[in-house]
């Protein structure tokens, strides 16, 4: 619940940004749940010839992942000291799931523009998935090489955000860029690119299917903002002081702006481009900064 209400607002917020870039009013503040209740009570079409359970059930799967990642993110900031260990590997492969439930739904309904869709979504994973792993292991290496998410915070609580050395300002720049990649946002939106291939994977899903993809969307851009915070940042063990909430509330903000900046002030990228820029350019990157943890700095 909490997750889908802060993603909708990220979602208008996103919106109301991009419409000042562009001198427009935006959409009123309710705006995004107007549209998801708009989607649950129309009409799901399934396509002739396509797989129907897993058409239908791909928004399901989505939606259930970004769900529990949320739960687990949640539970480690109020209890951080009762995360089991592997916790940030079980939200690492979640925050995937979203992903494969896409490149599924868009094979299984038949659609040419969906399957080109759904194959540029996969090359997408593989184009930024390395490097987002390269930069989440220099928080690992910072806090002792510990995979528990709660370590991770209690370490930055007593010892400094990991943001506050030279290999955390780098892989942090590596990790935004995953984010926007993750996000499928400008100029990393191949698989949607609406004027190009009419939403791509999206193509075929209406009425409440389309509905939940949509809220699993908006879902994400709770999460993945929220887990860099976590591991980069560490100020949102919000059971401390009022402060406490309200400066994590502002990097959350700055987050998302940084993201709609982005996407309003570039170009999309062609999936060979994509492709071409995280392995040949942010990998390296991401390389360094890892080897930088390991020397201390």
């Amino acid at each position: 619940m909490i997750a889908a209400v802060v993603g909708m607002f990220a979602h208008w917020f996103d919106r109301k940004i991009t419409a000042r870039v562009q001198w427009r009013v935006g959409p009123p503040f309710f705006q995004p749940w107007y549209d998801f209740l708009k989607l649950l009570i129309k009409e799901v079409i399934v396509p002739e010839g396509a797989q129907k359970f897993t058409f239908l059930a791909a928004p399901l799967v989505s939606v259930a992942s970004v769900s529990v990642v949320a739960a687990l993110l949640i539970r480690t900031i109020v209890f951080p000291a009762e995360t089991f260990i592997g916790d940030l590997i079980v939200v690492i492969y979640l925050l995937t799931i979203p992903s494969q439930a896409l490149i599924l739904g868009a094979f299984a309904s038949g659609n040419p523009l969906a399957s080109l869709g759904g194959s540029r979504e996969m090359k997408l994973i593989l184009s930024y998935e390395l490097p987002f792993l390269l930069a989440i292991l220099v928080p690992v290496v910072k806090a002792g090489e510990t995979i528990r998410l709660g370590a991770i915070l209690q370490y930055q609580g007593t010892e400094g955000a990991v943001i506050a050395s030279v290999s955390g300002v780098i892989s942090f720049v590596v990790v935004l860029l995953c984010m926007q990649a993750k996000l499928a946002k400008v100029p990393f939106d191949a698989p949607e690119a609406e004027t190009e291939i009419m939403a791509g994977a999206y193509i075929e899903y209406s009425g409440a299917a389309l509905g939940l993809f949509k809220l699993s969307q908006w879902m994400m851009m709770f999460v993945v903002p929220l887990f860099i915070m976590m591991l980069w940042i560490g100020a949102v063990n919000w059971r401390q002081t009022p402060l406490n909430i309200f400066f994590a509330a502002l990097i959350y903000i700055g987050i998302i702006l940084f993201m709609t900046l982005v996407r309003n002030t570039n170009v999309r990228l062609r999936i060979d481009q994509i492709m071409k820029f995280f392995w040949a350019r942010v990998t390296p990157v991401a390389v360094i900064a890892l080897i930088l943890a390991f020397l201390g700095l």
